[in-house]
């Protein structure tokens, strides 16, 4: 679904990136959640490579150090993020929380490598322990909102190999654009329509954020995704914004 790039050019990336909104129902949920959205315009996208597994093998090496052994929930933002989930009414048993579930896949054999783009994101989330996506934005529709669901937005995915449209539960915190849902559970799975393939050439991530890690943990975060995707992309345009649920202290800054 996301292959033809060319055919619409995305929209400016710091005006999209301004239009980002976190609904005060999430924020009513959890006043400390704080989301960083990064975009990258000009990316070369394609099968993992020499760089990419540097970065990822790198990163795999810092979250073994981190966890040291514990069961990932046990460290303090992944903890966070259990609660969170709670709070909605997920499982994290069932459905745990991103960083968790990669954290989860360390030992015995690393991570899978997905492709370059994919590869390095993981790397960002597990070495910094902080749940991290990656979409496709040429294939977005507007841009995203962070809400609590009603029930019935669309939700594309696939069951037994076969395309399917499901719905999130009445209340679940999902990221959306216009069409329909990109994300569900705050960051536990996305759609299929937004996610990133060999031939992404401008992309978004979203870095979520709740106590303890601080605003400067998150910047740190977002700071080696820079430098790993121009590792990956020399010439890659890089903007990124704090998207927080005040506008009074809202803030952004770009690259």
């Amino acid at each position: 679904m996301t292959g033809h790039h060319d055919a619409a050019a995305p929209s400016d990336p710091q005006e999209w990136l301004a239009a980002a909104t976190i609904d005060p129902a999430v924020s009513e949920l959890r006043p400390d959640y704080r989301a960083l959205l990064l975009t990258a315009d000009g990316l070369g996208g394609g099968p993992s490579d020499a760089v990419s597994e540097g970065i990822l093998a790198a990163a795999e090496a810092t979250a073994r150090r981190h966890v040291d052994g514990r069961p990932p929930e046990q460290l303090p933002h992944p903890a966070a993020w259990r609660e969170a989930y709670r709070a909605f009414g997920a499982k994290p048993q069932r459905t745990r929380p991103s960083v968790e579930a990669l954290l989860r896949r360390l030992d015995p054999d690393g991570l899978p490598r997905i492709d370059r783009i994919t590869d390095v994101y993981n790397a960002v989330s597990i070495a910094h322990l902080l749940p991290l996506g990656g979409e496709d934005r040429a294939a977005y529709a507007g841009p995203p909102r962070l809400i609590r669901a009603e029930g019935s937005e669309p939700f594309d995915t696939t069951a037994g190999g076969e395309p399917v449209v499901e719905h999130p539960e009445r209340g679940e915190v999902v990221w959306r654009d216009d069409v329909g849902v990109t994300c569900r559970r705050w960051n536990w799975r996305q759609c299929t329509r937004t996610r990133l393939t060999t031939a992404t050439g401008s992309a978004v991530f979203i870095l979520d954020i709740l106590d303890p890690l601080t605003d400067d943990d998150a910047s740190a975060a977002a700071d080696a995704l820079t430098d790993a995707l121009l590792a990956l992309s020399p010439d890659a345009v890089i903007h990124r914004r704090l998207l927080t649920h005040s506008p009074a202290t809202d803030g952004g800054s770009s690259c």
